[in-house]
């Protein structure tokens, strides 16, 4: 299975993801603020990162315009988390470099199948 870095500061939140992710058999790292995300991303070379939008010390967007700069880690999958639903920040996360985009509340099926498909991509 994958290696996957789960970057989400409500603990309610990150408990789900992990358990619903867990479930599936991958190796999980996690992280509650986007400086240790970025960090983490750098350091660890998951294969994929659940990011959440509003972060302490970095927002998801800042950390994946990060990552989509740096050598190493510019090819990371990213499934952006957020509660935020207009258009223009659909926009944003895809302009900052996420992959997928998933509004919160969602549900947990929503969650595995939209990391199964960034997961199959080439």
């Amino acid at each position: 299975m994958a290696r996957i870095l789960i970057c989400e500061d409500e603990a309610d939140i990150l408990t789900l993801v992990e358990r619903r992710l867990a479930r599936e058999g991958h190796d999980l790292i996690t992280a509650d603020n986007g400086v240790d995300g970025l960090r983490l991303a750098i350091d660890e070379r998951p294969d994929l990162i659940v990011l959440d939008w509003m972060m302490p010390g970095l927002t998801g967007l800042e950390v994946c315009t990060a990552l989509r700069a740096h050598t190493t880690a510019s090819t990371v999958r990213v499934l952006m988390l957020t509660a935020r639903a207009q258009e223009s920040d659909l926009q944003a996360a895809f302009d900052a470099g996420a992959d997928e985009f998933l509004i919160k509340p969602f549900r947990s099926g929503d969650l595995q199948a939209r990391v199964a498909a960034l997961l199959e991509r080439p």
